[in-house]
């Protein structure tokens, strides 16, 4: 039996890359709610806020814990797997993964020890500052990661240079312009995108959970709370969502009109209809059973429902996305997108009517929506990547004086080839089939294992919920100062100094 390591690497990686991918939207969105959970707390001096921060921050740690544990693994599969696209890309993407480990992973994990350990030896403000940086961290994280992949999208602030190495050419991108790197063409548009997915997720988490504590009559005050807070954001979250998507749309249609018609399953240029699901059919290059909006993707690419929009039928062949994948996965996410709308604009209403948590169906309904904002981020990542192929590298378009696509004499599309790079040819040249299967098995076996731990911990943290905080139990600022002069003085331990200032209290 041949093993094609081409195809094994690439499975390999979109495996490691979306279970990764199952843990840094929800610490990014975690860590806006525990702002907002601390700063109400700073604001109303009521322990209920106290208490909630508490218990979301110890789920927040564990999910940061496994964010950092499988993060590891794709770094090393660049040098495994994929030898010759590192080679092409490590001078521009080595800077931006650099840059995330110095400017924004240290910031998380330095703050992190404060925010978990820190509750009852440092003062309220400066563990809500922590809180703040930790939060402020994870966005960061994401800020470079997206320039990076976005970088892969749409290359920008680069040249292409041809070394001799041990005798043979070596072509690789070199940066020219680091702030055109870091802002190419679709940084910052997908940059929103992801953090508004990133929001989604984490405030439905918090979501699920108080709703399930709210149907078992557990916790009620700080679920009703927790829930109102996550809403909230969650409603504002969804319809960001909506309007972010039509952005990008605008931008996929100008830099990347390939993958654009694959999205919408668009064969014959020409005004686009924005098709709400069908099954697309590449040999007769129609989409089956599809109602459509007319003119609605026109719309979302130029703002004009009769605009002319680039087809499949102007692409060469060879360089077509897969359509059926690329339109699945896009109009998954579009759809469980357009039902976070509805979901939480439904449950806002009736919380303003004050009859939200009288509602026990649409609670259950929340318990189990979660599965949804974690389903459409794996699937918008998804469709970001397959729409991209057959390249890991996408290179520009050739236009005329206009800015539009200049046709080459058989109508087609003509792309900056020496900018490129096509997925098969960024493989590592001596890695096998075998070798990268048997990895794949290790790394699955692992991985299993670590998403059983994470369960476990968190039914466990969840069974117990949260602890009750007294308005006595926090640290002074003169508190603090005596427990560290008595530990200069080695009369005591700080925390048998923060005991005794408890009991004395």
């Amino acid at each position: 039996m041949s093993l094609d390591p081409i195809h094994l690497s690439r499975l390999q990686f979109a495996v490691t890359v979306m279970f990764h991918y199952l843990f840094p939207p929800l610490t990014i969105g975690m860590g806006v709610v525990l702002v907002y959970l601390e700063g109400m707390y700073l604001k109303t001096r009521e322990p209920v806020y106290e208490s909630a921060a508490r218990f979301w921050t110890s789920l927040f740690a564990v999910t940061f814990a496994m964010g950092v544990a499988t993060g590891i693994v794709m770094e090393f599969e660049f040098g495994t797997n994929w030898a010759r696209y590192s080679r092409f890309v490590g001078d521009v993407f080595g800077s931006a993964l650099a840059a995330e480990g110095i400017f924004a992973f240290f910031l998380e994990s330095g703050f992190l020890a404060v925010l978990v350990f820190g509750w009852d030896r440092v003062t309220p403000g400066f563990h809500f500052l922590a809180t703040c940086m930790v939060s402020l961290g994870s966005m960061f994280s994401a800020v470079w990661i997206i320039v990076a992949n976005s970088w892969q999208q749409t290359p920008a602030g680069h040249r292409i240079a041809t070394h001799v190495v041990n005798g043979l050419p070596v072509t690789r991108a070199e940066t020219a312009d680091l702030l055109q790197v870091i802002f190419n063409p679709s940084t910052m548009d997908r940059l929103v995108h992801t953090l508004i997915g990133a929001w989604v997720l984490g405030s439905f988490f918090v979501m699920s959970i108080s709703a399930w504590y709210l149907l078992k009559g557990r916790h009620e005050d700080f679920a009703r709370r927790s829930f109102t807070g996550a809403l909230l954001f969650a409603t504002v979250a969804s319809l960001a969502a909506a309007l972010s998507g039509h952005v990008n749309g605008e931008m996929v249609a100008r830099w990347q009109p390939a993958k654009l018609a694959a999205f919408e399953g668009h064969f014959n240029t020409g005004r686009g209809d924005l098709t709400l699901f069908g099954i697309p059919d590449e040999a007769r290059r129609r989409v089956d059973f599809a109602p459509a909006i007319p003119g609605g993707l026109s719309f979302l690419a130029e703002s004009d429902f009769n605009a002319t929009v680039i087809g499949l039928d102007k692409i060469p062949r060879q360089y077509w996305p897969p359509v059926t994948a690329s339109y699945m996965t896009f109009h998954l996410m579009v759809i469980l997108g357009v039902g976070f709308i509805g979901l939480t604009l439904l449950a806002s209403w009736l919380r303003w009517r004050g009859k939200l948590f009288q509602q026990r169906w649409l609670l259950r309904v929340f318990v189990f929506a979660v599965a949804g904002p974690v389903l459409a981020n794996e699937l918008g990542w998804a469709a970001a990547e397959v729409g991209r192929q057959p390249w890991i590298i996408h290179p520009g378009v050739v236009r005329d004086a206009g800015g539009k696509p200049a046709l080459d004499a058989a109508g087609m599309i003509q792309y900056k080839l020496e900018e490129g790079l096509l997925t098969r040819d960024a493989v590592s040249e001596n890695v096998k089939g075998g070798e990268v299967l048997a990895s794949m098995i290790l790394f699955g076996a692992v991985y299993g294992l670590l998403l059983l731990v994470w369960l476990f911990v968190l039914n466990d943290k969840i069974q117990k919920g949260p602890q009750p905080v007294h308005a006595a139990a926090h640290t002074t600022t003169e508190g603090l100062l005596d427990v560290t002069s008595g530990r200069t003085l080695h009369r005591e331990s700080m925390s048998e100094a923060k005991d005794e200032e408890e009991e004395e209290n």
